[in-house]
């Protein structure tokens, strides 16, 4: 995620701040000093840091669960509504995404019930004063951690209760409709939340949009995957698409973008091999930054996620959800093909016309 700062790596994943946190504490740091001081200000700051240290160890409650299932996860980043795990996918059986999905809560009540012990007081009454400073740091960070695990149960997707929805329905509905249900229920959640919002808490206005959109993005995510289910990459890859080999120019590569409507160019070998991926962008930012007739190689991006042309396009959908396109390649390396959203976006509207179609195995088109 842009605009974020790596804090740290565990066991693989990279703990990451989005600036908007840091912005936020900084907002609680110094509404705590105008109201009561330097000493409110440091616990204010020092007591919300720690929320986020539980919310770490919540996502992390994820991250290692859908380890044990083979679902890797690469970073997490910190945002002043919660934490994001960055999961390659979700584990595919229903059972198991049930299990990541409780772990997460089930890490704030273990949370919660060390730091009553510790405390040595039990108020659940507590989570609705967090901002008291006459309740002590530990008896108000328990009691928010029984609320957190309360809140993310809620079953409304893509919250933790709503995955254990979606989870739940998918053992006698099936993946595809268990999604929709849980993502129509999320979204709707959202409405609720929002409009609450206006009546209360603005910063609920900003996690209903952001409930809103991840549910709508899961939802549209189980129909790219509904739609490629069982068909071949070089089936559903783009072919006439415009390549820039590896000595090209700026200069060349400015007329190839002016010549094309193409939002990213594959760069290849002198054999055809897929060696790079310059976006429209970073053409014209070669343009600005060198001379025209410098090679334009050192601008493209150098890891290009690639799947085999005997592959299914399934295999593509989550490399496809980080935005660039997937380069489908012979058992050689050679390019025969790009897979796009648009691709499986178009790939989808034939199969609502017409379910029974039938796609036709394609070679490369020469352009």
């Amino acid at each position: 995620m842009r605009w974020s700062i790596t804090l740290g790596t565990f066991k693989g994943t990279a703990v990451r701040v989005h600036i908007t946190l840091l912005l936020f504490l900084a907002w609680i740091g110094i509404a705590a000093y105008q109201r009561g001081g330097g000493q409110v200000a440091g616990e204010s700051v020092l007591f919300i840091s720690a929320i986020f240290l539980c919310v770490v160890l919540h996502e992390f409650g994820h991250i290692l669960t859908a380890r044990k299932f083979g679902v890797v996860s690469h970073e997490v980043t910190l945002l002043p509504i919660g934490g994001v795990a960055d999961m390659e996918s979700m584990p595919k059986r229903p059972y198991q995404e049930l299990l990541v999905a409780v772990a997460g809560p089930f890490v704030n009540i273990v949370i919660a019930a060390v730091l009553f012990a510790v405390s040595g007081a039990f108020n659940l009454g507590h989570a609705a004063h967090i901002s008291d400073p006459n309740i002590g740091i530990v008896e108000r960070l328990a009691a928010t951690n029984i609320f957190l695990a309360i809140f993310n149960l809620i079953p409304a997707f893509p919250m933790d209760g709503g995955r254990v929805l979606r989870a739940a329905l998918a053992m006698w509905l099936g993946q595809s409709q268990a999604t929709r249900i849980a993502a129509q229920i999320g979204q709707g959640f959202a409405f609720f939340l929002g409009f609450a919002g206006l009546f209360g808490h603005p910063m609920l206005i900003f996690i209903a949009i952001f409930v809103y959109m991840a549910a709508a993005g899961e939802a549209q995510m189980m129909s790219l995957t509904e739609a490629a289910r069982g068909l071949p990459a070089v089936d559903a890859m783009e072919t006439r698409i415009a390549a820039i080999g590896r000595g090209t120019t700026v200069s060349e590569a400015i007329e190839v973008l002016l010549a094309t409507s193409q939002d990213d160019f594959p760069m290849v070998d002198q054999a055809g091999r897929l060696v790079g991926l310059l976006s429209r962008g970073e053409i014209v930012e070669a343009l600005r930054a060198s001379d025209p007739g410098a090679p334009v190689a050192p601008f493209a991006r150098k890891e290009v996620e690639t799947i085999g042309s005997d592959q299914m396009v399934d295999a593509a959908i989550p490399k496809l959800n980080a935005g660039d396109p997937v380069g489908v390649i012979d058992p050689e390396g050679r390019l025969l093909g790009l897979l796009t959203r648009q691709s499986i976006a178009e790939i989808m509207m034939i199969r609502d016309a017409r379910p029974d179609w039938r796609f036709g195995r394609r070679g490369l088109q020469p352009q």
